[in-house]
């Protein structure tokens, strides 16, 4: 949907003049031309108030213009229709952001005198150039209706009707593809694989939508692109419900795109009149309302995919692409199949948590850590302030990693790569399915994708600068050079974004340091919760800093996207799609690759520990590893996420709106204003739709934290799946209900999305071969269990992990201050590495035994990566892109097609055969006896037989 929005620019050097209001004031009537303004009575049987009709009560309203109009300076001060109406005046104060009237001032200051008339210049010149853009839609043969006796002060609507023949036009030029009265039966597939998928379907016939469809099941009708000279191979007995309300919509956008302005010697198409101002808005409208008497669309897609009592049944996708169009379509049936695909993996998950709840009283080296017997005594954790610590106390923590961290983690990671496949190849075939039931096999993308206002203004003002020597044949365009300041821009700003992504990291880093050591230095009742309030405090601000960031990231990615000035809308949605993804993935994910792969890996040995910024030591990982603080971080930030920042912010924040205007609103006006309001002042009430692209990004994102650290939290498909479950319907609820209707666009497919989803689940791979190699304890245990322990156990693994240290050999100032605290003197401690003791030859250098251990990581890292990438292409290799029924479907449709037109060649030659065996039955038998008698015109468009 075209809108007025930040992204356009305002054409510069324009002069903007005189009395705004006199074009407006003058009729508009012109008898000869089908457009025209039709003043009718508002209690006139002809004005149908609700419906988009208009006022003869049977043209449909198939677009919306909205534009500003300014009232002459005495009716300022007064209502437009109800005068001092308390239900206007509200009405009125809540849309006094779409006002741009200046308050009232006394009319002897002269300065105020001058500002108001540049302003009815300004709004004159607008006025202009409406007027040309909307004789130029006349010319085109669109009819039109103006609205500006109406409800919502200061804004007019200009009501667009295509008649039948235009619409007929332009589905030729558009070379729509249309059903045709020829029926053919789809015969469904005999292998193994289609008769499993039969056997789901009809098992889950009561999870199916109570949506009517208009053909009979097992029938399609045959599609062909629409053309005048074959309207007998259509059904026009209807010829109302021929044309769709979304395709009428579309073929009226694709001629408002064509049209132009050519006012001031340049030419502007509507995107340059949204850019300017000259038009507030531009849609198409709803259907009707969602709780009126009449069945329309819109009503049957509240009840039956927008409402939280149908979020068991599977989404009405068939009905969505009819009314939204298959851009939008596509969407929600690939957020379908991500959310049924989910549940699998979320089975799974729950398995190996159980396993681990199962497991973890018979896990050795928990029972180790936990065992009193074991006095191990620890190094401190921080300088001076902490003192040495038992090994017992971190037992809760042990007990918790190990229910993430065991064997089954392994299978699990396995398990989710080639899920990620098999989501990749269920959607490429859900995909050909979609495309062979919406007729879009033969759709191509190559299709022409008009300038954008902005890069048209860039390339006026270019030619505008240019010499007048340059060549004219040369056609102006934007060139790298043109765009070489903006470029430097964007990278010095996305070095900037990252930085400050860095930076907030760190400084969380630096806030659980300096938590720890005052905690510490704290009571003995608060050090026993000491990793457990350090942990869910600095998790939860990184959540809220995350938030913060994504929404300043969205601006900014939009920004430098507009700075660039890209050509078309297909080129600037690439654009700010990678630079938003780019921005929300560091921002979203630093933190979480911090304690993967970062955190106690940078910390030193007791006496010699690493500082930053001075004397913060670098902080170090629990006995049982980072693991837990992984998992927390990852936890904390997917529900931060999904049910903060999106479902909040999207439930929340509406509703808390809704309930603050009907604070101010009494119901009876409330009542009063739906009963009033005609279908097109409704929509203007609803907000724009502002694409798809914050709801895929969404998804993208959450669809990198259930699969790129899913090693260390299995519990992630879980709530992955809940939050989609509740995604769904509240983004259905919005499209219908919230949101004004979308511009019906084509799309074959989800475009970059998917190779975003692709690229994220082979970098999947690799980040949990990682993960499960360097962050987890599984390669430590196996080295030991199969290299250094005495009896195949895990038995003394614990002790095989921790090394010595002498605490004479603390560095100056660091030892603790309480260095009696456990109630004796301590003469050695234990850290967690793998280094030579203090009595050795080499003290404290790292020991064979951590590059035995390192060696295996790493082969572990190229064995897993390599053995899943290649089951994950042998998978890729083995289920087909397109299922076999729909390659032999969409062959049948070409020979049904095929007979089609010979059928249709044979009775056009039997039909001139016949005309021409007329012609000389009627001929005289000698020459020059009479004139040739004039023969009728031969029936070329016979209906053939089906």
């Amino acid at each position: 949907m075209m809108r007025r929005s930040d992204n356009y620019l305002p054409v510069p050097g324009e002069e903007k003049n005189h009395d705004g209001n006199q074009d407006c004031a003058k009729p508009r009537n012109n008898e000869s031309i089908p457009m025209k303004k039709i003043h009718a009575d508002e209690g006139s049987p002809l004005h149908p108030k609700l419906g988009p009709y208009f006022r003869d009560g049977h043209r449909r309203v198939d677009y919306i213009l909205e534009y500003s109009i300014q009232k002459p300076n005495s009716a300022r001060r007064h209502s437009t229709i109800f005068g001092n109406d308390n239900f206007l005046r509200r009405l009125r104060r809540s849309l006094s952001t779409r006002n741009s009237k200046a308050p009232l001032q006394p009319k002897e200051d002269p300065e105020f005198a001058a500002q108001e008339h540049r302003a009815d210049y300004h709004e004159d010149d607008k006025s202009n150039k409406r007027k040309e853009f909307e004789e130029n839609l006349q010319e085109a043969g669109l009819e039109l209706e103006w609205d500006e006796e109406n409800h919502v002060p200061g804004v007019g609507f200009l009501k667009i009707h295509a008649p039948w023949d235009i619409l007929c036009r332009e589905a030729e030029l558009m070379k729509l593809k249309m059903p045709t009265k020829k029926t053919y039966e789809i015969k469904q597939g005999s292998n193994l694989v289609e008769k499993i998928r039969l056997f789901i379907h009809k098992a889950t016939a009561p999870l199916h939508p109570k949506v009517e469809s208009n053909q009979q099941p097992g029938l399609k009708h045959l599609s062909h692109p629409f053309s005048r000279e074959k309207e007998h191979l259509f059904d026009l007995s209807n010829k109302d419900k021929f044309f769709d309300s979304k395709t009428r919509s579309s073929i009226v956008h694709e001629v408002l795109k064509r049209t132009k302005c050519e006012r001031d010697h340049y030419s502007m198409g509507i995107t340059s009149l949204l850019a300017n101002s000259i038009y507030m808005a531009a849609y198409p409208p709803h259907d009707g309302d969602i709780n009126g008497m009449d069945r329309n669309d819109r009503r049957l897609l509240y009840e039956e995919w927008a409402s939280y009592s149908v979020f068991y049944k599977y989404q009405p996708v068939g009905l969505i692409r009819k009314y939204f169009g298959e851009k939008v379509g596509l969407y929600f049936a690939w957020l379908g199949v991500y959310t049924q695909m989910l549940i699998p993996a979320s089975i799974v998950g729950v398995i190996v948590f159980l396993y681990g709840c199962a497991t973890v009283d018979s896990n050795i080296p928990s029972m180790e850590i936990c065992d009193p017997r074991n006095d191990i005594i620890m190094c401190p954790l921080c300088d001076r302030a902490c003192s040495y610590w038992k090994l017992v106390t971190a037992c809760g923590t042990a007990r918790a990693s190990h229910l993430f961290d065991n064997e089954a983690t392994v299978f699990f990671s396995i398990f989710m790569a080639l899920w990620a496949v098999l989501f990749m190849e269920h959607w490429k075939r859900r995909q050909m399915r979609l495309n062979y039931t919406w007729d879009l096999t033969g759709f191509g993308e190559e299709e022409e994708d008009h300038n954008r206002a902005e890069y048209e203004i860039r390339v006026m003002e270019k030619t505008m600068r240019q010499d007048q020597s340059a060549p004219k044949e040369e056609k102006v365009k934007l060139t790298c050079i043109d765009r070489m300041p903006a470029y430097m821009t964007v990278v010095a700003m996305m070095a900037f974004m990252i930085t400050l992504s860095f930076t907030m990291a760190f400084g969380v880093i630096l806030y659980r340091i300096s938590i720890k050591a005052a905690l510490h230095m704290a009571s003995a009742a608060g050090q026993s919760n000491i990793r457990a309030t350090v942990k869910g405090t600095a998790a939860v601000i990184n959540v809220v800093i995350i938030i913060i960031l994504d929404e300043i990231y969205a601006k900014v990615a939009r920004w430098l996207t507009i700075l660039e000035v890209p050509k078309t809308d297909k080129s600037f949605d690439n654009r700010l799609i990678f630079k938003t993804f780019i921005l929300k993935f560091v921002n979203a994910f630093t933190p979480i690759v911090y304690l993967a792969f970062f955190r106690g890996r940078l910390v030193g040995r007791p006496g010699k520990y690493l500082y930053v910024v001075g004397s913060y030591r670098m902080e170090e990982c629990a006995h049982a590893g980072c693991l837990m603080e992984l998992c927390i971080q990852l936890c904390i930030t997917m529900l931060g996420k999904q049910f903060i920042q999106n479902n909040l912010f999207e439930i929340g924040i509406p509703k808390l709106k809704k309930m603050l205007q009907k604070r101010k609103m009494d119901p009876q006006e409330e009542e009063k204003q739906n009963k009033i309001l005609p279908r097109h002042q409704k929509d203007h009430l609803l907000l724009p739709f502002a694409g798809l692209n914050p709801e895929y990004m969404e998804m993208i994102i959450q669809f990198g934290m259930v699969t790129l650290f899913v090693a260390s939290f299995p519990l992630a498909p879980l709530f992955a799946l809940l939050n989609n479950i509740i995604e769904i319907r509240l983004d259905a609820k919005k499209f219908v209900k919230e949101l004004r209707r979308p511009v019906a666009a084509k799309a074959k497919n989800i475009g970059i999305w998917y190779n975003l989803l692709r690229g994220l689940s082979k970098v999947a791979v690799i980040v949990n071969a990682f993960v499960i190699a360097f962050t987890s304890d599984f390669i430590p245990r196996l080295v030991y269990q199969y290299t250094y322990s005495p009896d195949g156990t895990l038995h003394g693994f614990v002790n095989h992990t921790l090394s010595v240290f002498n605490v004479r050999d603390f560095e100056p100032n660091t030892q603790p201050i309480y260095p009696n605290h456990l109630g004796y003197n301590v003469e050695t401690c234990r850290y967690k590495d793998y280094r030579e003791p203090p009595w050795s030859s080499t003290p404290y250098e790292l020991s064979k035994e951590f590059w035995s251990i390192l060696a295996v990581r790493l082969a572990f890292v190229i064995v897993f990566q390599n053995v899943v990438m290649l089951m994950s292409d042998f998978v890729d290799w083995l289920i087909p892109d397109i299922p076999k029924d729909i390659t032999l479907q969409i062959h049948k449709e070409k020979i049904h097609m095929m007979e089609l037109f010979m059928k249709e060649e044979q009775g056009k030659r039997r039909a001139a055969r016949d005309s021409r065996g007329l012609y000389n039955c009627n001929s005289p038998t000698s020459d020059g006896q009479s004139p040739p008698q004039p023969r009728s015109r031969p029936n070329t468009h016979a209906r053939v037989g089906w």
